[in-house]
């Protein structure tokens, strides 16, 4: 079954607020086997909630709406959905007297407008919300099936776990929604969907799709089963020819980032690590802790600014900056090789380089990075000419060194 959401509300239009409710709806649907194939979000318009709705209503057997089912004005979902759908509200009078013991429990007044959320569309069931003043409302008409859920995240989860996952369920003849992530680095996203495409095409009845990240590409393998057993079939033989055509720049294929993954390679073999940063300000040192138990592995870090401070701190000779420059291959291998021995691992990572928008030089542009990572018997070195912003330059370079890490791992295994 194909679903659409609708989120209702002018404020989710702007850049103050984010729309989680269909993000929780979308997970709940997918593990009835229901995919959703749009999402939209539409203002406290009358007008463009009927034409919204009366463009889905050809298109999608289950349309799911949050939001607009209160008392005031803007709230315009019930007449909306009435004139687009051609059919009347009706007065429920236990609706009413709901809402009326609600505010005297509270002992608060009861306005008048808090009337029109008695008002339920000609045909649909009334969901009880335990949570607010707001019932939902559920209507099969014509094969479409329309659910009316209220805006607040703990009224909207509470109608759909009570009142409409157990019909959607019997529904869905057992089948669900599984997935797998599998995640890559050291590749453009263009040049990972080249050689993996001709694989997931011979398989239509798993849907795949790249995202690009910098903290690696995401593959995402999604399949429709009635049973996990069938669905791990698929996606493990899928999962399995795309991690021998990808080889070493696949790292996982349970969805750990590549920290997670270092922290297993590094327990396992019983290694540590530091870390000498300039230019990412500590971003390395912090995805290498960002998990509990990282003090088995990471020994500490150094964010060496300063050229005093890496000739202080790390032992680089101030001769060698002064001749080569705080960013050349030299002094980020001087980094590691000195932030190695200070915290007496058995890795140290080096990274400095130019993160911008100022500093840059036609020698040394914005984006030119060195990244070094070295062990007791030699350091290996890789310059970068990393393009975007400041945080992408950072975010990037924070990357590849934790990625240069795990391929010397794997090299010494």
């Amino acid at each position: 079954m194909r679903a659409a959401i609708i989120a209702i509300g002018s404020e989710l239009l702007t850049p103050h607020r984010t729309d989680t409710n269909s993000l929780w709806l979308t997970e709940r649907l997918n593990d009835l086997g229901i995919h959703v194939a749009l999402k939209v979000a539409v203002p406290d318009d009358r007008e463009s909630l009927c034409s919204t709705l009366k463009s889905l209503l050809s298109r999608f057997p289950l349309i799911i709406s949050t939001g607009g089912l209160g008392p005031t004005e803007d709230d315009l979902t019930r007449e909306s959905f009435a004139e687009a759908l051609g059919l009347s509200l009706r007065f429920v009078p236990e609706i009413h007297e709901i809402i009326t013991r609600r505010f005297e429990a509270r002992q608060l007044p009861m306005s008048v407008n808090n009337r029109k959320q008695a008002m339920v569309l000609e045909g649909a069931r009334w969901l009880r919300n335990s949570a607010g003043t707001a019932p939902g409302m559920y209507l099969d008409r014509s094969g479409i099936t329309l659910v009316m859920l209220p805006g607040p995240p703990h009224e909207m989860r509470g109608i759909f776990i009570e009142s409409v996952e157990p019909v959607l369920r019997s529904r869905s003849g057992g089948s669900r929604i599984y997935r797998r992530l599998l995640r890559a680095t050291g590749l453009p996203e263009s040049a990972l969907d080249d050689q993996i495409a001709p694989i997931y095409a011979a398989y239509p009845e798993i849907e795949t799709t790249i995202l690009a990240s910098v903290t690696g590409h995401e593959i995402h393998l999604a399949t429709v089963a009635a049973e996990s057993e069938t669905a791990d079939e698929r996606l493990g033989e899928l999962s399995r020819r795309i991690a021998d055509r990808l080889g070493s720049n696949l790292f996982t294929t349970s969805g750990e980032r590549l920290e997670a993954v270092l922290m297993g390679m590094l327990v396992q073999r019983g290694a540590t690590v530091s870390a000498a940063e300039s230019c990412t300000g500590g971003l390395v040192s912090k995805r290498l802790t960002d998990l509990a138990g990282s003090s088995t592995y990471f020994r500490g870090g150094v964010v060496a600014y300063d050229n005093a401070a890496k000739a202080r701190l790390l032992g680089v000779p101030g001769a060698l900056i002064a001749e080569r420059g705080a960013v050349s291959s030299e002094v980020a291998e001087q980094m590691a090789r000195g932030v190695r021995a200070k915290f007496e691992s058995t890795f140290g990572m080096g990274i400095t380089g130019i993160a911008g928008p100022g500093g840059g030089t036609e020698d040394k542009p914005v984006g030119l990075v060195y990244v070094s990572v070295a062990d007791e018997r030699d350091a290996v070195t890789r310059r970068l000419s990393l393009p975007g912003d400041r945080q992408h330059v950072r975010a990037w370079s924070a990357q590849i060194a934790l990625d240069m890490l795990r391929r010397r791992l794997l090299s010494a295994s």
